[in-house]
């Protein structure tokens, strides 16, 4: 250790300049996942933050709500088999609006719940709907962005229903669409040409909060459905598997690249003190005595540089615009810190096994 802070005194410029790469590999690594985890929210936050453990769908729907169709009958099995579950029918549409305040389109997705039921999403501003609202909904807070205000009045282009914002969620969003979540009743109102009792309305999904044994058993005694898990369902929404196998690509490649460059950096440098190895060698200094040093260089230089990386992340994301997708946790940034550590140590293996293989009179002998 004490070898290895004195070598870094000693040539500072090089390893500043070791560093600085360091730095902004480290950066490049946090900014794309902090931009992955932020599009993969904005894609399917509303299904990530929701209290549910699994989805049951039709049979055949290939894991997508929206082309899953559901009667009030296999809601009436499916709660038949979670009686110590919860199980609440899921409506989705995706669907275009327009407000009263201007004449500018909005692509949504309306979600219709039970407001009493565990789907109900937690309110921001202003307040919940309601079994008995007529005609008002709770929407993601990403539409004051676009000038809506709660007491605002959006319209249905589909069916031309016009609804009064009562509430706003926050980080509601599916297939990057803001999310509006209305009751039953008003779902009905937006698909009157699909049935005329209320209770034989179609929807979408049923959630269902409950352990693996429930939904095993939901499979085999309910005929014509699936139940996938919600990490399943998120395979499902249009384009987030393909946009976040890119993205997950690009950072995989990020930290191959960063262990060549580690690897090559300290090679060269390795190869440089060669001759100082063999003396070092030749005075009685272990191979492990030389190797804790190399690899306490290693990580002293990818701390500091992870933490460097880590302050300039944060500070970019907050001159970010709204309209972007940015989300770096701590949990995200602990996977990525261990990963790059990895990498780094990685790296120097090719550098450990030449000082391993250092011969001390052939050094020395190079460097008379």
């Amino acid at each position: 250790m004490f070898m290895a802070i004195r070598e870094l005194r000693h040539a500072k410029t090089r390893y500043i300049l070791i560093s600085l790469i360091m730095v902004l590999i480290a950066w490049l690594v946090l900014f794309v996942t902090g931009l992955a985890q932020g599009l993969s929210s904005d894609n399917a936050s509303s299904i990530q933050t929701m209290n549910a453990d699994y989805l049951v769908l039709q049979l055949n729907s290939e894991q997508r709500l929206t082309r899953s169709t559901l009667e009030h009958h296999t809601l009436e099995e499916v709660k038949q088999q979670t009686a110590n579950a919860e199980a609440t029918p899921l409506g989705v549409q995706m669907s275009t609006v327009t407000s009263d305040y201007n004449d500018k389109r909005i692509d949504v997705t309306f979600f219709a719940i039970n407001p009493q039921s565990m789907l109900a999403p937690q309110v921001v501003e202003g307040h919940m709907i309601n079994d008995s609202s007529s005609l008002e909904a709770v929407v993601d807070r990403s539409l004051k962005e676009k000038g809506l205000k709660l007491g605002d009045v959006i319209h249905d282009q589909a069916s031309g229903q016009a609804f009064t914002i009562i509430g706003f969620t926050k980080g509601q969003s599916f297939s990057h669409t803001p999310v509006v979540h209305i009751n039953f009743a008003d779902w009905k109102s937006i698909h009157q040409n699909r049935s005329v009792k209320e209770d034989e309305l179609a929807f979408n999904a049923i959630a269902v909060k409950g352990t693996k044994e429930i939904a095993d058993g939901i499979k085999t005694q309910v005929s014509g459905v699936e139940v996938i898990s919600k990490s399943q369902s998120l395979q499902g929404i249009p384009g987030y598997k393909e946009e976040q196998g890119s993205l997950l690509m690009m950072v995989a490649f990020l930290f191959i690249i960063a262990a060549f460059v580690l690897a090559v950096f300290f090679y060269v440098m390795t190869i440089q003190k060669m001759s100082q190895f063999g003396v070092l060698k030749a005075i009685g200094a272990k191979t492990s005595y030389l190797a804790r040093g190399l690899i306490s260089q290693v990580l002293m230089l990818s701390i500091i540089s992870l933490a460097i990386g880590i302050g300039l992340t944060y500070g970019v994301s907050l001159l970010l615009p709204e309209s972007m997708p940015f989300e770096l946790n701590a949990g995200v940034i602990t996977i990525c810190t261990i990963l790059f550590l990895f990498v780094s140590l990685l790296g120097s293996l090719l550098s450990l096994y030449r000082v391993a293989k250092v011969d001390a009179i052939e050094a020395i002998g190079r460097a008379a």
